[in-house]
């Protein structure tokens, strides 16, 4: 079983690109959700070869990432857990039925145009139920193709190559087949033996190893068509497909270095999304998707009757999306959003339950614009039907969830607003939850969240010669979880359960701050990141009361500093992790020490016969520092990346 297996450019006038990050920013000043973003330019720049890397960046956030080029990555936000955070492509949901994660490291920056995370839920109106369905989303945002005057082609290669043996070619095609019509197709190839040295330490010597079976090979593939049909009606249309073979790289426990763990991942989607605005006061977004998941993992250490284990799983899921937007007068809107989903899960496991689960959300929204003050709310209505063919489903459930959500402009000046919100939502458990064999408990009630946020933004652009502006934004924050599921053993260690049993408390305080600056030809953007986050248990029995749940530092945060002098550009990127326990009890046998890493990075820009060229050259983890993210699971030391790109 997968889940357990793995234990959970072209040149730019300078002064253009500080006035796209101060828009941005006064963008994100309004939203009653706090909101960081990564987009443009800053994409290319920081030191990321995936979504899973890029993210790294953001506050609040924990990555939680096994090692290596192919290591299964995953985003747990304030704390709240994996399944908690919904990820978007391009508007629509990617989900996981099975175990709930998503595996960032498989999703490439080459074709985004934007990242964003959002607290709560995305502020704009206009979205299907599911964007109200989860207590954080992150978006990942294709980047559409952007054709000057006649232009019918656009073309770029890229290659990035270094540690690990790493081979990564990548090619973008854009053709306009009509004035409103364009066909984007992206491609890339993954290939990488994922060996690193590591320092390993059993209490009586230390050593340094090689890191075995963390190799990967991957190819995705995406096809999007984009088509306007006025000026306020378009169609987009998406394909993806990623296929990969990857090792799975173990636990380094009781000198045991080599591991023969293997996994093949098969992931397609097709979806579409339509949205119109008929008039000033109506807008429709339609969406629907087909998703098809195919996991195959074999152990050759684990030895049956039968041979070896070899467990396949396959996915479907058919999902239809309607939202309805209606200006009911210059202050008010409303909204109405539906959405249907049906999912099934295969496997070739004894007594499988065969699990089929179709969900049905009904989400009533609306939205004051008063003078100086913003004011969102909604009621999501759930409903889930489970049904198996062995086994006892889950059953029926219905649970109404409320959020409101709040921003205040307190003074005339448009730069300083509060923001405020709560939001009570839940998660469903997972099939792996609900009808593993021998571990599943049908029993299982979701895990219930409540989400207290106060903050703050405030923006300011500046007329002097050097010092162009800033911006920072602030929140405490109280997140309350009920009913939280975990596995604990029952008759032997090789027998698990799942059970409701947690309630754990977060507490917590974030702070970002940006400022750009201009000189000449030279121009400089500086940002820090950092979190405070106190995560307790609090279940009353629990033997671990009152202590810091596992994983979660107290301290954590992020700096970079970004330079472009006319083709040159140069990014360093501090992160920072504080001391966890790799379990609930905090003893000194769980402790996990702070790691934090120097990153750097150098671009230079140039034409040559009408082609523009970009090559940079990365160094990650400077200083060659040995930690590990998870417990026994080791992290590469020094390594470094070559990248280089031709727009044709």
């Amino acid at each position: 079983m997968v889940l357990w297996a793995q234990a959970d450019t072209v040149k730019v006038r300078q002064l253009n690109e500080v006035q796209i990050n101060a828009k941005k920013n006064s963008l994100m000043l309004s939203s009653p959700a706090p909101v960081q973003l990564i987009s443009g330019e800053e994409l290319k720049r920081i030191n990321s070869l995936s979504v899973a890397d890029a993210v790294r960046y953001f506050s609040g956030v924990q990555l939680k990432d096994y090692g290596g080029v192919g290591g299964l990555k995953t985003i747990n936000v304030r704390s709240m857990g994996t399944n908690h955070t919904a990820v978007f492509y391009n508007g629509i949901q990617l989900s996981n039925a099975q175990n709930g994660q998503v595996d960032l490291g498989k999703f490439s920056l080459e074709n985004l145009e934007e990242i964003s995370l959002y607290n709560g839920q995305n502020s704009t109106l206009l979205q299907p139920a599911r964007a109200y369905a989860a207590a954080s989303s992150l978006y990942l945002k294709a980047s559409p193709p952007h054709f000057e005057q006649n232009q019918k082609h656009q073309l770029k290669i890229g290659l990035k190559g270094g540690s690990f043996g790493l081979f990564n070619p990548t090619l973008k095609y854009n053709y306009r087949l009509a004035e409103r019509t364009s066909l984007g197709i992206n491609a890339e190839l993954i290939n990488a033996n994922g060996k690193y040295k590591y320092r390993y330490t059993n209490g009586v010597y230390d050593t340094t190893v090689v890191r075995h079976n963390a190799d990967i090979f991957a190819k995705r593939a995406e096809a999007t068509l984009h088509h306007l049909f006025t000026d306020s009606a378009r169609l987009q249309f998406n394909l993806y497909q990623y296929s990969s073979e990857r090792g799975l790289p173990g636990a380094i426990v009781s000198n045991k270095f080599n591991f023969s763990q293997r996994q093949w991942d098969d992931h397609f989607f097709i979806q579409s999304s339509y949205q119109s605005k008929n008039s000033s006061r109506y807008q429709l977004l339609l969406n629907a998707k087909y998703g098809y998941d195919y996991t195959r993992y074999i152990d050759p250490e684990f030895k049956k009757l039968s041979g070896i284990l070899d467990n396949h799983y396959t996915q479907q899921e058919f999902y239809f999306s309607a939202a309805n937007q209606y200006r009911l007068t210059t202050f008010w809107q409303a909204l109405l959003s539906s959405d249907y989903s049906l999912q099934q899960l295969d496997a070739n496991l004894n007594n499988f339950a065969y699990p089929l689960r179709q969900t049905w959300l009904l989400a009533i929204a609306s939205e004051w614009n008063w003078k100086q003050l913003k004011v969102q709310a909604n009621v999501l209505r759930t409903y889930v039907n489970d049904e198996v063919k062995n086994n006892i489903p889950a059953g029926k459930k219905t649970v109404y969830t409320p959020a409101v959500l709040a921003s205040w402009q307190p003074f005339k000046t448009a730069e300083f607003r509060l923001r405020a919100f709560y939001k009570s939502i839940f998660r469903m458990p997972t099939f792996n939850d609900l009808y593993y064999t021998f571990i599943g408990n049908t029993n299982l009630r979701p895990e219930y969240t409540k989400q207290y946020d106060l903050g703050f933004t405030y923006n300011k652009n500046l007329k002097t010669s050097l010092f162009k502006g800033f911006s920072v934004q602030g929140d405490i924050y109280l997140n309350q979880v009920t009913d939280k599921i975990v596995a604990i053993p029952t008759v032997n260690l090789f027998r698990w359960t799942m059970m409701n049993l947690d309630k754990v408390e977060i507490r917590g305080a974030e702070i970002n701050l940006q400022s750009f600056w201009l000189l000449g030809n030279l121009s400089a953007t500086f940002k820090i990141n950092y979190t405070y986050e106190q995560a307790l248990d609090v279940t009353p029995t629990g033997y671990a009361y009152r202590q810091q749940i596992p994983y979660i530092p107290l301290n954590s945060g992020s700096a970079t500093i970004n330079a472009n002098y006319n083709s040159w550009g140069a990014n360093y990127s501090f992160i920072y992790t504080g001391e966890r326990y790799s379990q609930k009890a905090n003893i000194p046998v769980n402790y996990v020490p702070a790691w934090y890493t120097h990153d750097i990075a150098f671009h230079k820009s140039f034409d040559h016969r009408k082609i523009k060229y970009r090559i940079s050259v990365e160094v990650n983890n400077l200083f060659n520092q040995y930690y590990d993210v998870i417990l026994n699971y080791p992290m590469p030391g020094r390594n470094f990346r070559i990248s280089l790109y031709a727009n044709i």
